[in-house]
C-alpha cells in the first residue's frame, strides 16, 4: 500500500496506473475509520482496478465554534486498517497541498438549492466546503469511481449535483448507513457521546424508523401528506422529551430534497434528521421505501 502526501508523486502513480489500462475507485475520508469507513472501501474494491482513500480533516467545512481543532485524527491506526483491506493508496495531503495560498483568497465552488436546505440551514459554508475540497480532490484523483455514503445522504445528492454540472466523467456510487447493533448509525463524533447518551442515542433512527412506517401506512397521496405531518411532529415531541434537541426531522422527495407534494408515493420519500444530544450532534436518514 502506498501512502503518498505529495500531489506530483500522486499523479505519477495514478498516471502508470492508467497507462495500463487500470480503473481507479476513490473514496474520500476525513480518517478516524470505523466499519462504516471500511465497507465503502469494500464496495470501492468491486467497481475498480485500484482503490484510493484520502485522509484529510478539511477545515473549510467547519464552522467556527465547530469541532476542527479536537476532530478525532488517527493516522496510524487508520493506515493500519486501511492495509489490511489491501487499499493501494492512501492520499494524505496537508491543509498546504491542498490550499497552498491559504483558505481566505481560495477558489470555492457552491451547489445551489440542495446545499441550503435541512443541514445547509444549520451549518452556513458547511456544504461549500465540503464542494471545494470534493472538487479538488476529484481533480486531483480523476478517479473512474466515487463511493460516499448514505448516513451522509444530503451530502451525497450535493456532490451528486456537482459532478453533472461540471460534466465530470465519474460514475457515483453509494454506500449503505453500516449501524450497530442497536440501530445507531456509526459516525466519527460518537465517541463524543458519554456513556449515558451512548445508551440513549439509538433512539434516534428509531423515531425516524416510526416515522418510516407511518408513511407507508398511507392509504392515498393526500393522506401521505397528512401522515408525514403528523409523523414529524410527533417525532420531534417524542425526542424532545427524551433529551434530545432536534435540529430538524423532515420528510422529503428523495432526489431533490423538495417537500413531499401530491404526485410524491412512499418510494419518493426519505426521512432525515439531525438532532443535538448533549455536545454530539448526530445525523441519520431512512428511505420509506427501503
Amino acid at each position: 500500500m502506498k501512502v503518498i502526501a505529495d500531489v506530483e508523486e500522486l499523479r505519477t502513480t495514478l498516471g502508470h496506473w492508467r497507462q495500463r489500462g487500470e480503473t481507479i475507485a476513490f473514496v474520500p475520508t476525513m480518517g478516524n475509520l470505523h466499519a462504516g469507513h471500511l465497507s465503502l472501501v469494500s464496495q470501492a474494491k468491486t467497481q475498480a482496478d485500484r482503490v484510493v482513500v484520502s485522509i484529510f480533516v478539511n477545515p473549510l467545512q467547519f464552522g467556527p465554534s465547530e469541532d476542527f481543532s479536537t476532530y478525532p485524527r488517527t493516522l496510524d491506526e487508520d493506515l493500519s486498517q486501511l492495509n489490511k483491506e489491501n487499499v493501494d493508496m492512501v492520499f494524505t495531503p496537508c491543509e498546504k497541498t491542498l490550499y497552498p495560498e491559504g483558505r481566505e483568497q481560495l477558489t470555492r465552488v457552491t451547489v445551489p438549492v440542495v446545499s441550503s436546505e435541512l443541514c445547509g440551514q444549520s451549518r452556513p459554508g458547511f456544504f461549500s466546503g465540503v464542494a471545494t475540497v470534493v472538487t479538488k480532490l476529484f481533480n486531483l484523483v480523476q478517479p473512474n469511481y466515487a463511493v460516499f455514503g448514505q448516513k451522509d445522504y444530503q451530502q451525497w445528492l450535493v456532490i451528486c449535483q456537482l459532478v453533472r454540472d461540471l460534466n465530470m466523467p465519474i460514475t457515483m456510487v453509494m454506500g449503505t448507513t453500516v449501524r450497530e447493533s442497536d440501530g445507531l448509525a456509526m459516525s466519527s463524533r460518537n465517541q463524543y457521546l458519554t456513556a449515558s447518551e451512548r445508551q440513549l442515542a439509538p433512539r434516534f433512527s428509531h423515531a425516524l424508523l416510526s416515522i418510516k412506517k407511518h408513511l407507508n401506512n398511507a392509504i392515498n397521496k393526500q393522506n401521505l401528506l397528512h401522515l408525514a405531518d403528523t409523523a414529524i411532529q410527533e417525532g420531534i415531541a417524542t425526542l424532545t422529551a427524551q433529551g434530545f434537541k432536534v435540529d430538524y426531522l423532515s420528510v422529503r422527495n428523495k432526489m431533490t430534497l423538495c417537500l413531499p407534494c401530491e404526485n410524491d408515493s412512499p418510494q419518493d420519500l426519505v426521512v432525515l434528521g439531525a438532532v443535538w444530544l448533549g455536545k454530539t450532534r448526530l445525523i441519520d436518514n431512512v428511505g420509506v421505501k427501503s
